[in-house]
This record gives C-alpha cells, structure tokens and sequence, in this order.
C-alpha cells in the first residue's frame, strides 16, 4: 500500500515503479543489433492479449525508485543508448527521468502504444499502436519509427492505418507476433516484398538468447 506522499511522488514522476532493468542487446526494430540499458517500468492498462510480459501489467508489484537511483543504475551500462519501455511508459510522467539521464547525455528511445500523453524530452521514439488502446494523435507526427505487430493477416489492413498518419521520415517495421511465426512469417515477408516502404523487424535477442 502507498503511502499518500509516495502517490504524490509518483504522480510527479519523481517515484516510478520498476519491474526490471538490465544492460542487454536491442533486438527490436531501427536500434536493433545495439548495446542498450534497457528499463522497464510496472504498469499497463493496454492489456494486450499477447504481450510477453503480462508480469509488467500491475503496477503495485513492482518497487517504486527514485529516478535519481533509476538513472544511476542505466550509467551502469557502457552504450549512451538508454530505452525506457514497459508495461506502459506513458502512463507516467518522466520528465524528471528524462532530465536526469539527459545531464549524462543518453541517447533516450521509448517504446509505447501512444495510449497516453506523451512527457519527457526523447531522441527516439517507436511508436507500437495497440488496437485496445489508440495511440493519441500527438505520436502519429513525433514517431521515429512505427512498429506493429502482426498477429493475423488482418493487421496488415491495420498497419497500412496507421502508416497513412505517421510523419514522413518515420520508419516502418512489421514484427511477427512471436507465436505466429510459423504461420505469418511468410505472409509477412511476401507483403513487405510488395511493399517495400516497409522493413521486418525480427526479434534477434530470442535468438541470440539475451534478455
């Protein structure tokens, strides 16, 4: 149970509940194939059927850190990439994080559906719709890349959606649902070869078996 202060910390994003963080491999999408401290904030309202890791949803199970401790711990790691992801990062806000790890002079990626306001000062930003929850218009304009993942052959009428709103320079990746692969892997690979404006992303730390 909070205490009511610890809400009011939260609330000005200067507690946040961490479920994990690790120094690793990005695996996912345009950063992909770099070093990377990666944290992963507690809480989600997305709910998304197939997330890999639903353990993330209920805030209250994970221990609240300062973002003083928070940005301490992603020094630790020796790349200036830093990716904050969730759970749902949005959820909170991080201009306080963001402050902190900035004055090291990290390179700042979110990963997000959008669901809610954007916060904090970000060098990348993947912006991972969710059909539970749409992303605010807001992240359509400000994604550096938008990545959606395929689950049926009906995500690729849902991805073309979302493509229509995102900026210009943003950059398109189509990822398999993991437990798809078998099946629309090859569906995946056939669309993006008519219609190349598209790249796959592929899940490289579930084969190189890094967290």
């Amino acid at each position: 149970m909070k205490t009511q202060e610890e809400i009011n910390q939260v609330q000005q994003g200067e507690l946040l509940p961490v479920m994990e963080y690790f120094y690793t491999i990005q695996g996912e999408g345009y950063q992909s194939g770099k070093a990377a401290y990666f944290v992963r904030l507690g809480g989600c309202t997305v709910g998304c059927h197939w997330c890999d890791v639903k353990d993330s949803w209920e805030a209250t199970n994970h221990p609240l850190m300062t973002v003083e401790a928070i940005s301490k711990l992603a020094l630790e790691g020796k790349s200036d990439l830093v990716v904050i992801t969730g759970g749902e990062p949005v959820t909170y806000n991080l201009v306080p994080l963001t402050e902190q790890l900035k004055k090291a002079n990290k390179f700042l990626a979110m990963e997000t559906s959008g669901a809610f306001p954007l916060t904090g000062q970000w060098d990348w930003i993947c912006l991972s719709p969710k059909k539970n929850s749409p992303p605010k218009d807001e992240f359509y304009q400000l994604a550096h890349e938008l990545k959606v993942i395929i689950f049926n052959k009906d995500d690729f009428k849902w991805a073309e959606q979302h493509r229509a709103k995102v900026n210009s320079n943003c950059k398109l990746y189509l990822q398999v649902e993991w437990s798809k692969s078998e099946s629309m892997m090859p569906q995946i690979v056939e669309y993006v070869k008519n219609n190349s404006e598209w790249s796959i992303s592929v899940q490289s730390h579930k084969y190189i078996d890094v967290p």
